[in-house]
């Protein structure tokens, strides 16, 4: 399974990375992009099973690189890990966009096992 990580943050990168890597899922290949413009270019050369992006970036923040995806349409699985707990209005936005879930850290090796096993 291919995973594709997008943070501006390098140490939230990394924290994700280690839940990702505690699940115990076999095959996982963890890749990384600093915002969503990184992303999009990371895109050109394959596209991952599941991308995990942050809300806030910048050059291209998350809800921004899903949008641009869909209007591609590019259909992988797409959830956001924040650093926060996601106000209603976010989520509600981040569903219309078509993200398929939102997490907030510190992240459940439990959850996020659940989230890579679907």
């Amino acid at each position: 399974m291919k995973v594709l990580l997008v943070d501006d943050s390098k140490a939230m990168r990394g924290m994700v990375r280690k839940a990702l890597l505690q699940t115990g899922v076999c095959d996982l290949r963890v890749d990384e992009a600093a915002n969503g413009s990184d992303a999009l270019a990371q895109l050109a050369h394959g596209v991952p099973d599941l991308i995990l992006s942050d809300w806030s970036m910048p050059e291209m923040n998350g809800i921004e690189l899903l949008r641009e995806l869909r209007s591609r349409g590019c259909e992988v699985p797409f959830g956001f890990v924040t650093r926060q707990a996601a106000s209603e209005q976010m989520r509600e936005t981040a569903f219309q966009a078509g993200a398929q879930f939102m997490l907030a850290a510190p992240l459940s090796v439990q959850r996020v096992r659940e989230l890579l096993r679907r």
